[in-house]
C-alpha cells in the first residue's frame, strides 16, 4: 500500500476510536450525543488545519479534478487564485480526506452521492508562461493531460505541507544509465 500522510479526514471516522475519550470527558452524555460530539470535534480539527496550512505561495494553485458523476467520470480543473494552501481545504462533498501521497502530491478524495472525486493540488512554476498554463488547462479539460504535462508546468505542494508537519518526501529518483 502506498504511503500517505493524512492532513484531515472525516471519511473513516470510527466511534470505537473516540468512545473512551469522549465518555471520560462527557460521562452523562448518551451514545448519540457522543457521536455528534465526535463529528463536531473532528470538524473543529479541520479549522485547525486551515490555520496550520496558512501558507502563502508565490503563484496560484491549480486543482486538477477527476470527478465521479452519475453518468461517468469527467476531468476538470479549478484555480485557487489566492495561492494559499489553506484555501484548498474546502469542499461541498459529504466526506473528504486531504492527504499528501508518496510522491509529495497534495490530494483529496471527496465522497458524494454520485461517487468519488479525486483532486490533485499543484502550484504553477515561477517560470511557467501563460501559454503553457493555458495549454495545460486545455489538456485537463479535454482529458488528455499526462503526468509529464502536469509536472512540466506545476510543482507539488507536499514539500510546503511537509515543512508544517515535519514530513519529508523523496526527490525524483535519478534515471539509471542503460548500458
Amino acid at each position: 500500500m502506498a504511503e500517505k500522510h493524512t492532513v484531515w479526514s472525516d471519511a473513516h471516522l470510527d466511534f470505537k476510536d473516540w468512545k473512551a475519550d469522549l465518555e471520560s470527558q462527557y460521562p452523562d452524555k448518551t451514545e448519540d450525543e457522543l457521536i455528534s460530539l465526535m463529528y463536531e470535534t473532528n470538524s473543529d480539527y479541520l479549522s485547525d488545519e486551515r490555520i496550520n496550512l496558512d501558507v502563502q505561495l508565490p503563484r496560484k494553485i491549480i486543482v486538477i479534478a477527476d470527478i465521479g458523476r452519475w453518468n461517468g467520470r469527467v476531468s476538470g480543473y479549478k484555480v485557487v487564485d489566492s495561492g494559499n494552501i489553506k484555501d484548498c481545504l474546502y469542499s461541498e462533498c459529504d466526506m473528504n480526506e486531504w492527504f499528501v501521497d508518496e510522491k509529495g502530491d497534495f490530494r483529496c478524495d471527496a465522497y458524494h452521492h454520485d461517487g468519488t472525486n479525486h483532486y490533485l493540488y499543484r502550484t504553477f512554476k515561477d517560470n511557467a508562461t501563460d501559454e503553457q498554463i493555458d495549454r495545460l488547462k486545455n489538456k485537463i479539460y479535454n482529458g488528455t493531460a499526462t503526468r509529464n504535462d502536469i509536472t512540466r508546468v506545476t510543482d507539488r505542494l507536499g514539500n510546503e505541507i511537509g515543512k508544517v508537519y515535519g514530513w519529508e518526501f523523496s526527490k525524483k529518483k535519478p534515471k539509471e544509465l542503460v548500458r
